[in-house]
């Protein structure tokens, strides 16, 4: 596969990459690095599974992956204990395994190199550069509209920007909520002297329950092991207002998941409600806006589909 291929094909089902002249460089590299950084606060889902299934592409062609399990972060973020965000870190790797990323994956506890001397004193010179403005316009969506944020939130930032010089990353790899601080690392590491990097930014899931965004803390998420019945209960209970695609949860699974993989999608129903259906994307979203195609089914549909595609997912978690 040439460069502009591999290009192509990492762009693919992205919301940006900044910039793809740099991503083309960066494979002049001999192993480019590419990262995420997870922080483990609970049940790994299929907002996660977004940005792992990129992070299998980057790997089949080349990348090196590192996968950052920040326990740090989770803890500034008031999701436990140290001890009880260990443990959570050691689940969510199993669960990133169980998703087919390749054995030589490496997994890195942020807790292993954040208070070494090396990484403070980048985040001391991160800190003199950004502005308590410019560390609030980074901080995640409930920290900016809180009334009375913590210095933890703020520092928050900063540290991610100071995790990509450590692990050397060349590629920061995130959901669009992570954009303000990948976009605060292009503009502060060069200050510094550290290059910044390309960063992918892939689309965010709606919660079940038709939130902007699927989260393992507001229930309204699928997760990569729930079990079959799971699946489809909760599929069945979903946000899945009738002709109505945009922010629709179910339809966003349909094309993150089902089409990526396969052209067509099965619908069955009974013949006197019109009879068995195979729709490609195309097909499925016509249908469904004109209200050809009723939600129930499509929640069927997909919730047939959605418990296959996580069946190995299920096996390996029960097996290792």
């Amino acid at each position: 596969m040439d460069i502009k291929a591999k290009i192509d094909l990492i762009e693919k089902g992205t919301m940006e990459v900044i910039t793809s002249e740099e991503l083309e460089e960066k494979f002049k590299k001999d192993k480019p690095i590419a990262y995420t950084g997870y922080e483990p606060s609970g049940k790994i889902h299929l907002g996660h599974a977004i940005t792992v299934m990129k992070l299998k592409q980057l790997q089949e062609i080349g990348f090196k992956i590192k996968i950052l399990l920040a326990d740090y972060h989770a803890y500034l973020n008031g999701k436990g204990t140290l001890e009880e965000i260990e443990e959570t870190a050691k689940y969510n790797e199993k669960c990133f395994k169980a998703l087919g990323l390749s054995e030589d994956t490496e997994f890195i506890l942020g807790s292993s190199f954040q208070t070494t001397a090396e990484y403070t004193e980048e985040l001391y010179k991160l800190a003199t550069l950004t502005t308590l403005v410019r560390a609030k316009r980074s901080m995640d969506q409930v920290s900016r509209n809180s009334e009375n944020p913590k210095v933890s939130d703020a520092i928050y930032p900063l540290m991610q920007v100071a995790d990509m010089i450590s692990l050397d990353v060349d590629v920061a790899l995130g959901g669009m909520e992570q954009r303000k601080i990948q976009m605060l690392a292009r503009e502060n590491l060069p200050k510094i002297n550290q290059n910044p990097p390309v960063c992918i930014h892939t689309p965010l899931l709606h919660g079940l329950d038709g939130d902007e965004k699927m989260s393992s803390s507001k229930g309204n998420f699928i997760a990569i092991d729930d079990d079959e019945k799971e699946i489809k209960t909760k599929i069945n209970k979903s946000f899945c207002p009738i002709k109505e695609i945009d922010g629709n949860p179910i339809i966003e699974i349909a094309k993150h998941f089902v089409f990526p993989n396969q052209e067509k999608l099965l619908i069955e129903r009974p013949e006197k409600f019109g009879g068995n259906l195979e729709l490609n994307e195309n097909e499925l979203l016509d249908m469904y806006v004109s209200g050809e195609l009723h939600p129930m089914d499509l929640k069927n549909a997909v919730a047939t589909y959605m418990i296959n595609y996580l069946a190995n997912v299920r096996e390996y978690m029960a097996n290792n």
